[in-house]
C-alpha cells in the first residue's frame, strides 16, 4: 500500500519546485514537457503522408446492385439531385429497388485483393455508399444496405479482412451527397449531416484501421457537412487517416478525376481514372490497353502522383475477365520495371512531349513514349549527363550541346509502350530545380462556339489556365465544336498538347489564321486524357481547335501549345 506524504514532504516538493521555476530559461522547458501540442485534425502529418506517396498505384472499386442494369453508378437513378440539375436513366423506383435482387454470390474478398496485388497496386478503396445512398456495409443507421439484400453478407467487412490480411493499405470511398435519404439538403439538412456523421463512425470503428477517407462531396461546403467537427472524430478514430479535398476542405491531398494530374511536388495528388468508359460495371465496356494504362501510370508518378485505377465488378462480384487480364498484364511490367515508379518523386523533367521522368537516389528515369524524332532533347539546367543506358543493358550515345544533352537510342531498341532511360547527373537530382515544357496559351483570351449551359465557370479559356482541374465544356448533344485562342501577337511554335476529360472526341484538327483563312497542320482522330502533337513550326497569331466530329459534348481539360527547340 502508498502511503499519503506528510506535510513536510509536500512542503519540501513545492519549494524545489518554486525554485526550479526561478532559474532563467527553465519555464519554457517545463511547460513544453508538459504540455504537448494537439495533434492537427485537419491535415495529416508528412509522416502519415509517406506510404502514400511511395505507393504510386491503387485500385479503385465501384460496385453495387446498379450492377444488375449496367448503367453509372449514381448518376444513372431517376429522381431529384438535391442541389442539382439532371435526372438519370433508370426510374427512381426501379434503381432504388434494385437492391432486392442483388444477390453476388460468387464474390470473394481475397481474389479481389490477390488481384490488386498481382497488379502491382499497394491499396484499395472501395466505395462504401454512393451518391445513391445505398451502403455496401452493414450500418445501423438504415435499411438500404447490402445486408438486406439477398447476399445478406457484408462485403465492406470482408474486403476489410482480406486488405489487412494482405499487407494492403485500406481506403472508404463516402459520398456525402446522398439523393434517397429525405433529408439531405431539405429543411431537415441538420438531421442528415447527423446520419451522416454516425455512419462514418461505424466506418472508422468497426472496421479496423482504415488509411485512406475518401470523400466525394461535389460542390459540398465545410459548413454544410460540418467538416471540421467531421475531420476531428474520424482523426481521433482512425490516427493517421488521409482524407481527400472533396468535402469543403483541403483535406491531405487532392484528387482530379479521369485526367492525369499536373505536375505538383508540394501537396499529394492522386489520379482516379476508370479502366474502361464508365466508373460501375458496363457490360462490353471498352479496357483500357495495356499501354494506355502504363502510360497513364508513369505520367502519374512524373508530376509527382498517384493512380487510383477504377474497376467495376459485374453482378456476380467477380471482376469482369477482360479487366482482369489487363491489371495482371500491368503487374508483369511493374514486376520489371516497378523500381522507376515506386517510392520515387516525379521530374526534374516535366511536360515534355517524349514522355514523363521520375528519380530515386541518384538516378533519373525518363520514360519515353513518344519518338518524334531520332533524337531525345534535353534542355539545359539539370547538369551534366555522366552516364545514360537503358533498363535492358543498351548504352545510349549521348552528346552535349549549348542547349542541353541529346540523347540517341536505335528504332529496333525501343519499347513501344515506354522505353526507360536510366541517366546519372553530375548532381544529385533531388537539388535540380524542375524544368517545365512552357505554354504559349496559358492566361491566353479564347472564345468557343459553344458553352455548356453559358456558364463562365465553364468557358473556352478553362482549357488553356494551366490548371487540370478546370475545363472547357460544351452543352449534351453536341456533336462539333472549336475553341479559338489569341496569342496576342504573332508566335511561332511546333508542338501541342491535348487532353479531354471523356473520351468523346473522333475526329479534330489543329488550324492557325492566315489573314482570313483557316489552315490546318494537323490533325487526329483522337484525344484522349493526353495527347502531344508535333509539326513543322509555324508562326501564327490565332489557332483553333476544330472538332470536327464526337460522340455527345466534348470537354477538353487542357489546350496547350509549346515551341520545342
Amino acid at each position: 500500500m502508498l502511503r499519503k506524504p506528510s506535510r513536510q514532504a509536500t512542503r519540501a516538493l513545492v519549494g524545489v519546485l518554486a525554485a526550479l521555476l526561478l532559474i532563467p530559461g527553465c519555464t519554457r522547458p517545463i511547460r513544453e514537457q508538459i504540455v504537448q501540442k494537439p495533434p492537427d485534425s485537419l491535415r495529416a502529418s508528412p509522416e502519415d503522408l509517406r506510404w502514400f506517396q511511395q505507393a504510386r498505384f491503387g485500385l479503385f472499386i465501384h460496385w453495387g446492385p446498379v450492377s444488375l442494369k449496367g448503367t453509372e453508378i449514381g448518376w444513372s437513378r431517376g429522381g431529384p439531385r438535391p442541389g442539382r440539375t439532371g435526372t438519370g436513366t433508370v426510374p427512381v423506383e426501379e434503381y432504388d429497388n434494385l437492391y432486392k435482387r442483388f444477390n453476388p454470390t460468387a464474390f470473394n474478398a481475397r481474389e479481389w485483393v490477390a488481384l490488386a496485388r498481382d497488379a502491382g497496386m499497394k491499396y484499395v478503396v472501395f466505395t462504401t455508399k454512393h451518391h445513391d445512398g445505398f451502403c455496401m456495409f452493414d450500418s445501423r443507421l438504415t435499411d438500404y444496405k447490402i445486408t438486406n439484400t439477398p447476399f445478406r453478407r457484408d462485403v465492406t467487412a470482408e474486403l476489410a479482412e482480406a486488405c489487412h490480411e494482405a499487407g494492403l493499405k485500406l481506403g472508404f470511398y463516402y459520398s456525402p451527397p446522398d439523393w434517397y435519404h429525405p433529408d439531405y439538403r431539405s429543411e431537415n439538412h441538420a438531421r442528415y449531416v447527423e446520419y451522416m456523421h454516425g455512419q462514418l463512425r461505424e466506418l472508422c470503428t468497426r472496421y479496423g484501421k482504415v488509411d485512406i477517407l475518401w470523400f466525394d462531396g461535389l460542390d459540398s461546403t465545410a459548413e454544410e457537412l460540418d467538416s471540421e467537427k467531421l475531420f476531428a472524430m474520424i482523426r481521433s478514430l482512425q490516427p493517421g487517416i488521409l482524407i481527400t479535398n472533396r468535402a469543403g476542405l483541403p483535406g491531405d491531398f487532392d484528387t482530379p478525376e479521369q485526367t492525369i494530374g499536373q505536375f505538383q511536388n508540394h501537396r499529394p495528388w492522386e489520379s482516379c481514372i476508370t479502366i474502361g468508359r464508365q466508373w460501375s460495371y458496363k457490360p462490353d465496356d471498352k479496357v483500357k490497353s495495356r499501354e494506355e494504362i502504363i502510360q497513364t501510370l508513369v505520367q502519374c508518378a512524373g508530376g509527382d502522383g498517384n493512380l487510383l485505377l477504377n474497376v467495376g465488378p459485374m453482378p456476380t462480384g467477380q471482376i469482369e475477365p477482360a479487366q482482369a487480364a489487363r491489371l495482371r498484364e500491368v503487374g508483369a511490367w511493374l514486376k520489371q520495371y516497378g523500381h522507376t515508379i515506386y517510392g520515387t518523386r516525379g521530374g526534374p523533367f516535366v511536360g515534355w512531349p517524349w514522355g514523363a521522368s521520375t528519380y530515386k537516389g541518384n538516378e533519373v528515369f525518363l520514360h519515353v513514349f513518344n519518338w518524334p524524332q531520332e533524337i531525345i532533347k534535353l534542355p539545359a539546367g539539370a547538369g551534366r549527363v555522366v552516364s545514360a543506358a537503358t533498363l535492358t543493358g543498351d548504352k545510349i550515345e549521348t552528346s552535349t550541346t549549348p542547349r542541353g544533352t541529346e540523347l540517341r537510342l536505335p528504332s529496333e531498341r525501343r519499347d513501344p509502350a515506354d522505353t526507360i532511360l536510366a541517366l546519372k547527373f553530375d548532381r544529385d537530382p533531388a537539388t535540380i530545380t524542375p524544368i517545365e515544357r512552357k505554354s504559349l496559351t496559358t492566361g491566353k483570351k479564347a472564345t468557343a462556339s459553344n458553352v455548356y449551359q453559358n456558364n463562365a465557370k465553364l468557358g473556352a479559356e478553362k482549357a488553356l489556365d494551366g490548371n487540370r482541374s478546370t475545363r472547357w465544356a460544351t452543352d449534351t448533344g453536341v456533336l462539333s465544336a472549336w475553341l479559338e485562342v489569341d496569342l496576342g501577337e504573332p508566335a511561332t511554335f511546333n508542338s501541342a498538347t491535348l487532353a479531354e476529360e471523356y473520351d468523346r472526341v473522333r475526329e479534330f484538327e489543329l488550324q492557325i489564321k492566315e489573314g482570313e483563312v483557316w489552315r490546318t497542320i494537323t490533325k487526329g482522330t483522337k484525344i484522349g486524357p493526353a495527347l502531344s502533337l508535333q509539326f513543322e513550326p509555324v508562326t501564327a497569331r490565332y489557332v483553333r481547335l476544330n472538332i470536327l466530329k464526337a460522340t455527345n459534348g466534348p470537354t477538353i481539360w487542357e489546350f496547350q501549345l509549346h515551341r520545342d527547340e
